[in-house]
C-alpha cells in the first residue's frame, strides 16, 4: 500500500500542477482578453468622443463661418452715403432705403468696369485689346480713379456681354445671341488675374429677362459676378433691335433682383449688383416702383455718348431726378470722341450730384 502510495503521490501531485498551471494560463489569458475588452472599450469611447467632439466642433465651425458677417459699419455707411450725395439739395439724395447685408460694394468702394464682348473689336474696350494689355490698361484707369478720390477705394471690373442683341432674327426667332460658356470662363480667369469683379450683361431682343437670367445661375452664384441688363435692347413691340430704343418697367427690374435675392440668400453669399442701363425717359418706366432690399445694389447707370454737356444733362434728367439707389456713369473711348469732343475726366464726373459709384468704360 505504501508503495503503492508512494508511486501514486508524485502522479498526482504532478497532475495538480499541471491543472495549476493550465488554470494559471486560462485565467491569464480571460485576464488579457478582459483587459483588452477595456482597453478596447476605452478607446472606443474615447474615439467616438473624440469623433463627437470633432463633429461637435466642426458643426459649430461651421455655422461660425455661415453666420459670421463681414463687420457692417452702419456710421460709415450713412457717412458715405452722405458723402456721396456731394451737396444735392433737392432731397432726392441720399436715397433712404435698408441697410444693404455684410460684404456690399457700395457705398463703401467705387467700381470701374470695362466692357464689351470677346468676338468683337467694336463692342467695347474688353474685346478690342489683347489681354495683357487690357488688364494693364484696366489698372491704370483704376489708379486715375483712385487718385480722383483717394477717399474711395476703387475695384476693377470685367462687364461683359454675354447676351448680345442681333440684327438678324436667329434659329429662335428672338433676335439675341447667347455666348458660349467657355467665353465667361475666359472672363472669370481675367478677373482673378488683378482681383476684378464680373458682370454678366444681357441684352434681350425679343427674349425676356426670365427667358436668359437663368441660363447664368451657375456663375451668378459665386461672390464676385454681378448682373447688367440693358432696356436698350429690350424690344417688347416685336421691334428689330436698333430701329427703336427699347424698354424695362419696374417689373422688369423687380423680376431681376428678386431672382437676385433668392440667390444671395440660398447662397449665403455677399449681396449683387444691379447695373440697369439708361440714358432715355422710356428705357426705364416706372422708376418709383422699383424696389430696393438688403440682398441687392441697384445702380441707374447712364448709359450715352457724347460731347460732355450732353452727358451731363443726360445724367442730371434720366439718373439723378429719377433716384433709386445708385448711380453710375459710362464713358466712350470712340464715341465721346465724334464732332471733335472729348471724354470727361473722372474729376468732371464726380462733380455730378450724386458722384456716379459705378464707372464703366466701353
Amino acid at each position: 500500500m505504501s508503495q503503492t502510495g508512494n508511486k501514486t503521490a508524485p502522479v498526482s501531485l504532478v497532475n495538480q500542477r499541471k491543472y495549476l498551471v493550465i488554470a494559471g494560463v486560462v485565467l491569464g489569458i480571460i485576464a488579457i482578453i478582459y483587459g483588452c475588452i477595456q482597453a478596447f472599450s476605452r478607446d472606443t469611447n474615447n474615439s467616438a468622443n473624440t469623433i463627437a467632439a470633432a463633429a461637435t466642433n466642426d458643426s459649430t465651425e461651421k455655422v461660425k463661418t455661415a453666420a459670421k458677417p463681414t463687420i457692417f459699419d452702419t456710421a460709415d455707411f450713412k457717412q458715405r452715403l452722405l458723402a456721396n450725395a456731394n451737396g444735392d439739395s433737392t432731397g432726392r439724395w441720399p436715397v433712404t432705403t435698408e441697410y444693404p447685408l455684410a460684404g456690399a460694394v457700395f457705398p463703401f468702394n467705387r467700381v470701374v468696369a470695362f466692357y464689351g464682348n470677346l468676338y468683337s473689336t467694336r463692342m467695347g474696350i474688353l474685346g478690342e485689346l489683347p489681354r495683357q494689355q487690357m488688364l494693364k490698361k484696366l489698372k491704370e484707369e483704376v489708379a486715375v480713379w483712385q487718385a480722383a478720390d483717394p477717399s474711395t477705394p476703387v475695384t476693377p471690373a470685367l462687364h461683359y456681354i454675354a447676351v448680345t442683341a442681333q440684327g438678324d432674327p436667329g434659329k429662335n426667332g428672338k433676335y439675341r445671341l447667347r455666348m458660349p460658356f467657355h467665353q465667361i470662363d475666359s472672363v472669370l480667369s481675367m478677373a482673378k488675374e488683378i482681383n476684378a469683379l464680373v458682370f454678366i450683361d444681357v441684352q434681350v431682343g425679343l427674349s425676356t429677362l426670365k427667358e436668359e437670367i437663368p441660363q447664368f445661375e451657375q456663375y451668378l452664384k459665386m461672390p464676385n459676378v454681378h448682373l447688367g441688363i440693358d432696356p436698350e435692347f429690350s424690344m417688347k413691340g416685336g421691334e428689330k433691335p436698333g430701329k427703336v430704343i427699347g424698354t424695362f418697367d419696374a417689373a422688369d427690374v423687380n423680376y431681376t433682383s428678386d431672382y437676385l435675392a433668392e440667390l444671395v440668400k440660398a447662397n449665403n453669399i455677399p449681396p449683387k449688383i444691379l447695373v440697369v442701363h439708361r440714358f432715355t425717359q422710356r428705357m426705364v418706366t416706372n422708376y418709383k416702383q422699383i424696389k430696393t432690399q438688403p440682398e441687392v445694389q441697384i445702380v441707374m447707370d447712364m448709359d450715352g455718348w457724347g460731347y460732355p454737356g450732353k452727358k451731363m444733362t443726360t445724367y442730371k434728367e434720366f439718373i439723378s431726378k429719377e433716384p433709386v439707389q445708385f448711380t453710375g456713369f459710362k464713358l466712350f473711348y470712340k464715341n465721346d470722341l465724334r464732332d471733335n469732343s472729348r471724354m470727361m475726366t473722372p474729376q468732371e464726373v464726380l462733380k455730378q450730384k450724386p458722384q456716379p459709384l459705378y464707372i464703366q468704360y466701353q
